[in-house]
C-alpha cells in the first residue's frame, strides 16, 4: 500500500459508513407520519383519497404497505321555499261577455283562498276588465307589464287574446286563458309565454261535426261570426262534414239584424244548420223563425254560454231541440270535488269555463314553485312540465307538498288531465254533448273525450 492510499483510507471508510447510515434511515423513515392525499371534485360532490404507509419488520426483512382511505361528502340540496307571485286578470267585467264574469272570476278567487290557506301570501291576484274589446284589454294589460306581475289570466275571448298576446309575449310575462278555444292560438308563434287550459277547437270542431253527422242530414248550412273564434271553428266543421255542406259563410257579429243570413239559409235548401255564435245567436234564431227555417240547429259553447231569455226577447221556446257541444263544465275526468267547493264558496255561480280558469291559476302558481322562482322568464319552462310526467295530484295542497319534497308533479285539474303539448295547451278535450229541453235548459246527453 503506498503512502497516498494509506493517507486517504480512513476518510474513505468514514464516507462508506455515512452512506450506509443514510440508506438505513431512508428505508425506515416516512412510516406513520407520511401520507399522500389526492382530492377530486365533480359538481357538488368532493371525494378525498388518503394513502397511508405502514412499515413492519419480520426477521430482518422490511415490508411497506400502502392503504387507501376514501371519504365522500355531498353538499345538501337547496331547501324548497314558497315563492310568492302576483297575477293580474283580463276578464270581461263589461262588454259582450260580461254576463259570465262570475263564472270566470269566482273560481280564481276560490283558488286564491285555497292556495294562501296552504302558504300564507303565496299568491296575490288583481282583477281587471277586458271589456270583450281589444282596446280595453290592451289598456288593462299595460298595467300588468310593469315588472310587478309574473302572470296574466285571460282574456276570455280568443279574438281579444290574439290582440294582446304579442305584447305580453314581448314583455316575457306568462299568460294563461281558460276559455280561448280558437284554433289560431295553437300556433307555436305564441310559445312559450301563452298557454291555455281550454282545449282547442281543433278538437271541438270534429266533435261537433260528429254530432251533426250522427243525425244524417242531407244538406247542411254552416254560418259563423267573422272573428278568430267563429271562422276557425266554422271552417273546421265544414271540412269535417264535406260534401253534405251546401252553404258556408261568415257574418258581421255587430250587425243589428241577420235577416239576410237567415233567408240565405232557407234558400240553400239546408235541412240542418250549424251556427257558431256568441250572444248574437239569439237574434239569429229570431230571424230564422221569421224566415221560416224549420230544420235542426246545432250550436257550440259560444251560444250556450251567452244566449238566454234576454237575447230571445223572452221567446225561450225557440231553444227547444237545439243540439250542440261545449267544453265540459263538470268533466268526469276532472277533480271530483271542484263543483261542490265552488258552490260552497260562491253559491249559484254558473260553471262556464270555471274549471279551466281555476286550472290556469293553479298551473301558473305551481310552475313558479317548481322552478323556485317568481321570474316568469325562469318558471315559464315549468308551465308544461307541471301538467305531465310526474306524480299525479289534483288539489293544490297535495301538489305543493310533493314539490316541497323535491318530486315532479302531474297536475290533473278541475277540468281534467291537461298534458300540455308543444303549444302549452291540453292534448285532450272533454266535451258535453247537449240538447235544449222545452224550458230552455241545456241537458247533457253524454260526455265525449277527444284527442289523446
Amino acid at each position: 500500500m503506498n503512502d497516498n492510499l494509506r493517507k486517504w483510507l480512513p476518510w474513505i471508510l468514514v464516507a462508506a459508513v455515512a452512506v450506509i447510515i443514510v440508506i438505513i434511515i431512508a428505508v425506515n423513515s416516512g412510516g406513520d407520519d407520511e401520507a399522500i392525499a389526492t382530492t377530486t371534485t365533480a359538481g357538488d360532490s368532493t371525494t378525498t383519497t388518503v394513502a397511508e404507509e405502514t412499515t413492519t419488520t419480520v426477521e430482518g426483512e422490511t415490508t411497506t404497505t400502502v392503504e387507501e382511505t376514501t371519504t365522500s361528502s355531498t353538499e345538501a340540496p337547496v331547501a324548497f321555499e314558497p315563492i310568492p307571485i302576483k297575477i293580474g286578470t283580463v276578464l270581461p267585467q263589461t262588454g259582450q261577455l260580461a254576463s259570465i264574469i262570475d263564472a270566470l272570476e269566482n273560481p280564481i278567487k276560490m283558488g286564491v283562498d285555497e292556495i294562501n290557506g296552504v302558504s300564507e301570501g303565496l299568491v296575490t291576484v288583481d282583477y281587471g276588465d277586458s271589456g270583450t274589446d281589444p282596446n280595453i284589454a290592451s289598456a288593462t294589460v299595460d298595467k300588468y307589464l310593469t315588472g310587478e306581475y309574473a302572470g296574466i289570466i285571460g282574456a276570455a275571448a280568443s279574438g281579444v287574446s290574439l290582440s294582446i298576446v304579442d305584447k305580453v309575449q314581448g314583455s316575457e310575462v306568462v299568460m294563461c286563458s281558460g276559455s280561448n278555444t280558437a284554433a289560431a292560438l295553437s300556433s307555436t308563434d305564441y310559445d312559450p309565454y301563452y298557454s291555455r287550459t281550454a282545449p282547442s277547437d281543433n278538437l271541438q270542431g270534429p266533435t261537433l261535426a260528429d254530432v251533426v253527422a250522427g243525425d244524417a242530414p242531407t244538406a247542411v248550412a254552416v254560418i259563423w261570426r267573422s272573428d278568430e273564434y267563429g271562422k276557425g271553428f266554422g271552417e273546421l266543421v265544414v271540412e269535417e262534414l264535406g260534401d253534405v255542406v251546401v252553404m258556408a259563410e261568415g257574418y258581421d257579429p255587430k250587425a243589428g239584424s241577420f235577416a239576410t243570413e237567415a233567408q240565405a239559409v232557407v234558400a240553400s235548401g239546408a235541412d240542418a244548420l250549424v251556427m257558431i255564435t256568441f250572444e248574437e245567436g239569439g237574434q239569429i234564431l229570431l230571424d230564422l223563425k221569421s224566415a221560416g227555417f224549420a230544420g235542426q240547429i246545432y250550436v257550440a259553447d259560444g251560444f250556450k254560454d251567452n244566449v238566454g231569455a234576454d237575447q230571445l226577447g223572452g221567446n225561450i221556446a225557440l231553444l227547444e231541440g237545439i243540439k250542440g257541444s261545449a267544453p265540459s263544465a263538470s268533466p268526469g275526468n276532472g277533480e271530483a270535488t271542484f263543483g261542490d267547493r265552488l258552490e260552497a264558496a260562491f253559491p249559484g255561480t254558473p260553471t262556464i269555463f270555471s274549471a279551466q280558469k281555476y286550472d290556469c291559476l293553479m298551473v301558473t302558481v305551481l310552475a313558479a314553485q317548481a322552478a323556485q322562482s317568481a321570474d316568469p322568464t325562469v318558471f315559464v319552462a315549468e308551465i308544461g312540465n307541471v301538467t305531465k310526467g310526474g306524480e299525479k295530484c289534483s288539489l293544490f295542497a297535495d301538489c305543493f307538498s310533493l314539490l316541497s319534497e323535491g318530486k315532479d308533479i302531474d297536475y290533473e285539474g278541475a277540468s281534467g288531465p291537461l298534458d300540455f303539448g308543444s303549444s302549452n295547451e291540453p292534448g285532450i278535450g272533454t266535451y258535453d254533448i247537449f240538447q235544449y229541453d222545452a224550458e230552455g235548459t241545456a241537458i247533457t246527453l253524454e260526455q265525449v273525450v277527444a284527442g289523446g
